[in-house]
C-alpha cells in the first residue's frame, strides 16, 4: 500500500510536471522576447522549481572519462570487473602504463543513494590509485529469483571482492559500509585468509553508535524491530523487475535525510529560485548538479535493512564482539572479532559536524582492533565539516584525501612501492601525514 500511494502521487502530479516543463521551455526559448525580461525569468524560475520538485530522478552516471597524472591528461574507462546479483564491481581503468599505483576498493553506502554519490571521492583518488567501487543495485530492479540480500550477504560480497583484488588491496568504506568492511576484515583475519587487505579506511561509519547519539541512532533504539518491519517496509509493485520483493524504499530514506535538515534544503531551493530570476547561471547549475544526485534514490532489500538496524543500532553486536556472520553458502556461523585483525592497518576519519555518524562512532574501531600493532592505527578528525564533507568537496580534496593517500602508500609492501611521483601530485596540502591514533 505504501508503494502504491507513492506511485499514485507521482502519477497524479505528472500533468503538473509536464505543464511546468512546457512553461519553462517556452519562457527560455531564445525566440521569445519575454525570455529576456524580469517577468519572463520569474515565470521560468517558478516553472523549473515546480518541475524539479515533481520529478523522479534516475540513476546518474559517474561521467569520469579522464584524470590528470603528473600534469598529463589520462583517459579513464569505466568497466565492470565482476558481477553479482545485487552489485557490480566497477573498475576505473586508467590508460597509463609503467605505473603501479595501490589498488583501492571503495565501498559505497547501501543507504538509499547510488554509488555515484561518491563521484567526487573517486575523482580525487584517481590520479594516485587504481580505483574500484561497489555499484550496488536498486533492489526493485532485482528479480526475486535472484534470492535474498542481507547483511551477511553484503559481508560475503565484500570478501569476494577482496579475494578478487588480492592481498595487496586497500579498502575504503564511506558511512554505513564501515560496519560490513570491518566485519569482513575480521572474518578474513579469523580464518587467516591470505586475502586480508593491507589497509582499511573507515569514514563516518556507525562502528559503535552508543558513543554519540544522533537522530538516526535514537530512532533505531527507541522503536522495536517490528515497528520498522510494519511501518517502512513495502512490497515492490508488479510492474518492476523486482516485483513482490520486500524493500525499504529509497523515497522513505530520502524523506528521513531531508527532514533532518529541512530548513537548509528549503533555503537552498529558495536561493536556487533567486539565482534563476537574477540570471546567475553558475550557482544555479551547482544546485542542479548537487540535487540531481541527492534526489536520485534506490530501494534497499528489506532483509539487509532490518538486519542492519537490529545488529548495528539495537544490539550493538559489533562493538560488543557478539556479532555472528553466517556463511550464505555453507551456513557456518563465524564470530566477527576485530580483535583478531593483526595485518590490516586502520585509518578512521570523522567530521566535527557529522550529524549522521557523530564523532567517536568511527574512532571506536581502534579499541576493537586491539591486536593491531600501534604503528598501524591512524585517526583524522576534520574540523568544520559535516557528513557529506568527509568524502566530497574542497576539504575532502585538500585535507582528507592527501592523508588517505599517504596512509595507503605507507602500508604498501616494499616490493609493491612505485618509483617517486612527480612533485605536483603531492602539493595538495601542507602537513598531510596522518597522525597515529592517540587512544
Amino acid at each position: 500500500m505504501l508503494y502504491d500511494m507513492y506511485e499514485f502521487m507521482h502519477a497524479s502530479l505528472s500533468p503538473v510536471k509536464m505543464a511546468a516543463k512546457a512553461t519553462r521551455l517556452t519562457m527560455q526559448n531564445p525566440y521569445n522576447p519575454l525570455a529576456y525580461t524580469q517577468a519572463g525569468r520569474t515565470v521560468s524560475a517558478a516553472a523549473e522549481l515546480v518541475e524539479r520538485v515533481t520529478r523522479r530522478f534516475g540513476k546518474p552516471e559517474f561521467g569520469l572519462h579522464e584524470t590528470v597524472i603528473g600534469g598529463k591528461t589520462v583517459a579513464v574507462t569505466e568497466e565492470v570487473a565482476h558481477e553479482l546479483p545485487f552489485c557490480n564491481l566497477l573498475h576505473f581503468r586508467r590508460d597509463i602504463v609503467k605505473r603501479k599505483d595501490p589498488k583501492v576498493l571503495v565501498v559505497a553506502p547501501i543507504s538509499g543513494h547510488y554509488a555515484t554519490l561518491l563521484r567526487g571521492t573517486v575523482q580525487a583518488l584517481l590520479p594516485h590509485h587504481d580505483v574500484y567501487i561497489t555499484d550496488w543495485h536498486d533492489a526493485r530492479q532485482v528479480p526475486v529469483t535472484a534470492g535474498r540480500f542481507n547483511l551477511d550477504d553484503c559481508i560475503d560480497y565484500l570478501m569476494t571482492y577482496m579475494r578478487l583484488l588480492g592481498p595487496d588491496c586497500h579498502v575504503l568504506a564511506v558511512c554505513q559500509p564501515a560496519v560490513p568492511v570491518l566485519a569482513a576484515a575480521s572474518v578474513l583475519a579469523y580464518r587467516n585468509d591470505p586475502a586480508q587487505p593491507l589497509s582499511m579506511t573507515l569514514m563516518g561509519g556507525p562502528i559503535d553508535p552508543r558513543v554519540s547519539k544522533t537522530q538516526v541512532t535514537e530512532l533505531a533504539e527507541k522503536r522495536p524491530l517490528s515497528w520498522f518491519e510494519h511501518t517502512v517496509v513495502a512490497t515492490v509493485p508488479f510492474y518492476y523487475p523486482g516485483a513482490f520483493r520486500k524493500v525499504y524504499p529509497g523515497f522513505i530514506q530520502l524523506g528521513g535525510f531531508m527532514s533532518m535538515n529541512l530548513d537548509r534544503h528549503i533555503g537552498s531551493h529558495i536561493e536556487f529560485y533567486n539565482h534563476l530570476v537574477k540570471g546567475d547561471g553558475e550557482p544555479a547549475e551547482n544546485h542542479r548538479v548537487f540535487y540531481d544526485e541527492y534526489l536520485a534514490v534506490m530501494d534497499l532489500s528489506a532483509e539487509f535493512y532490518l538486519q542492519t538496524v537490529e545488529t548495528v543500532f539495537q544490539k550493538h553486536a559489533l562493538p560488543q564482539e557478539q556479532m555472528i556472520w553466517t556463511d550464505p553458502i555453507t551456513g557456518e556461523a563465524v564470530p566477527v572479532l576485530p580483535s583478531r585483525i593483526k595485518k590490516t592497518a586502520l585509518l578512521t576519519i570523522e567530521g566535527e559536524l557529522d550529524d549522521i555518524s557523530a564523532a567517536g562512532q568511527t574512532e571506536a574501531a581502534h579499541k576493537l582492533c586491539s591486536a593491531l600493532p600501534k604503528d598501524k592505527h591512524f585517526h583524522h578528525m576534520q574540523e568544520k565539516v559535516g557528513h557529506y564533507g568527509i568524502f566530497n568537496g574542497r576539504k575532502w580534496r585538500e585535507m582528507i584525501m592527501p592523508r588517505v593517500r599517504n596512509f595507503i602508500r605507507s602500508q604498501e609492501k616494499d616490493d609493491q612501492k612505485i618509483s617517486p611521483i612527480p612533485t605536483q601530485d603531492f602539493t595538495v596540502a601542507p602537513d598531510i601525514k596522518a597522525p597515529l591514533w592517540k587512544g
